[in-house]
């Protein structure tokens, strides 16, 4: 993983300092890179939409959405009567620690706690989001 975290950081830095070049470009790399970590760490069991098998609900959609909403999948009491909305920050909170950001969830994962990572995924699930 560190290996994969140091590429993407290089990757990132060769970007044009154009200012619109730059941004367009950083922002697809940094989608590019989140996709590849989402398949790495979460594609498990989460597919990144409904055409796909997957153990957890499907994460097209996700930012913005109210937790425990999607279609078919069921969901742990403490998920489904939450009321949270999958903000960036309540993802990012998610991707870390989900059983202290929820308790009782039934979801079980290794967390994420490195934030350029998160950083990464947070652009990919964005940009399947809109």
């Amino acid at each position: 993983m560190k290996h994969l975290t140091l590429l993407l950081g290089l990757a990132v830095s060769s970007v044009s300092t154009a200012p619109t070049l730059a941004q367009s470009t950083f922002d697809r790399v940094k989608i590019e890179a989140g996709e590849m970590l989402f398949f790495s760490e979460c594609r498990r069991c989460h597919a990144p939409d409904a055409t796909g098998p997957s153990y957890g609900p499907q994460l097209d959609g996700v930012v913005g959405r109210k937790a425990g909403t999607v279609e078919g999948y069921q969901y742990s009491d403490a998920l489904a009567g939450s009321g949270i909305v999958w903000t960036p920050a309540a993802l990012r909170a998610w991707m870390e620690d989900n059983d202290g950001f929820m308790p009782g969830t039934k979801m079980r994962h290794v967390g994420i706690d490195d934030r350029t990572v998160q950083d990464f995924i947070l652009a990919y699930l964005s940009s399947i989001s809109d």
